[in-house]
């Protein structure tokens, strides 16, 4: 089966088109190459043996997206990772974000409604249950007002996908994630943001391996254990593998409704003191940080309840927040030759 990646060069992406091949899907990848490397696709052959066939477009381009699908036609299950993901960036630039988020979500739909069936899975986020009001939070918990611009394209992105389901032959699962990190065993890919890192994993080993001068920690007054900011840290490799076994559901007829939704997490919130200590503990080095003043969009804290995940969906995230960070400086190691 030809499975389209939008996005696949990207940091998710790139690990689930990693996973999808060595399962033996045929992927074929969209990126705009705005926020990812043409190399990735030498990194993902270097894992899988086989290089996916890739297409350069901005989604944001109608008659691109229309040609595309006129090109594989063969395409009927889609996994849509593209859009912009900073949430800070979101508020400063909206517009950009309805945009890209919700323009290219609102092309691709059009053109797989046209299918006799065509399976969707969507990058949704966490961020669609604003500051939830108990944790852990589970797929019931109510979705709050978004906090960003960012938030809202996801929430208007599962909407979007929700009415267009109710009409068509397509089945859909929306993965609400929260917080992905590390990289893929063999340091052949990873995270690599062009410019500035948004995260805080990638501003961790970018600071461990001296491009930055200092972590900032955006607050020390929140109302949790130390004062930081908790979210739940998963492994990327963890949640690619999620993104097949959503796409093997659909594609087996397992869905019970046409459009289901996942958390995918850990179930374990960590503070971004505890993820400094952690990384200084599987690495060994050490972290020139500082406190400085909250950052306008930040919930206080996130982590899933992944008993849906586990008991439906029949996915577990597996690997340690320790292995997730030694990962992610060992593929910054590599990208700076160190």
């Amino acid at each position: 089966m030809k499975v389209l990646v939008t996005g696949g060069l990207g940091f998710i992406g790139s690990h689930t088109v990693v996973e999808l091949q060595n399962t033996g899907f045929d992927v074929v990848v969209i990126d705009d190459l705005s926020n990812a490397q043409i190399s990735v696709l030498e990194g993902i052959e270097a894992i899988t043996g086989k290089k996916p066939e890739f297409e350069q477009i901005d989604l944001r381009d109608k008659a691109a997206v229309q040609d595309f699908f006129k090109k594989y036609s063969d395409v009927n299950g889609v996994i849509h990772f593209a859009a912009s993901k900073a949430v800070g960036e979101s508020v400063q630039n909206p517009l950009l974000y309805y945009e890209n988020n919700l323009g290219a979500l609102v092309y691709i739909l059009q053109e797989l409604q046209k299918k006799d069936n065509a399976n969707f899975i969507f990058s949704s986020s966490c961020t669609v249950y604003g500051q939830a009001e108990k944790m852990p939070i589970s797929e019931d918990t109510p979705v709050q007002p978004a906090m960003s611009p960012y938030g809202n394209t996801k929430q208007v992105g599962e909407e979007i996908i929700r009415d267009v389901a109710k009409i068509s032959n397509i089945d859909a699962i929306l993965l609400r994630y929260f917080n992905p990190v590390g990289a893929h065993d063999s340091a052949n890919i990873g995270e690599l943001p062009l410019g500035v890192p948004q995260n805080l994993v990638p501003f961790i080993t970018q600071t461990a391996a001296g491009l930055r001068q200092e972590l900032s920690v955006f607050g020390d007054d929140y109302p949790t254990p130390d004062g930081t900011c908790v979210r739940d840290y998963i492994h990327v490799v963890d949640l690619a593998k999620a993104h097949v076994t959503a796409l093997q559901r659909l594609v087996e007829s397992k869905n019970e409704e046409k459009v289901e939704v996942f958390n995918l997490g850990t179930g374990r919130g960590n503070s971004v003191l505890e993820v400094i200590k952690a990384f200084e503990s599987a690495t060994g080095e050490k972290l020139n940080y500082k406190i400085v003043p909250r950052r306008e969009g930040d919930v206080t804290e996130a982590y899933a309840d992944t008993t849906k995940a586990n008991n439906v969906l029949g996915w577990k995230a597996e690997k340690s927040l320790n292995e997730a960070l030694a990962s992610a400086w060992a593929w910054e190691k590599k990208v700076r030759g160190l």
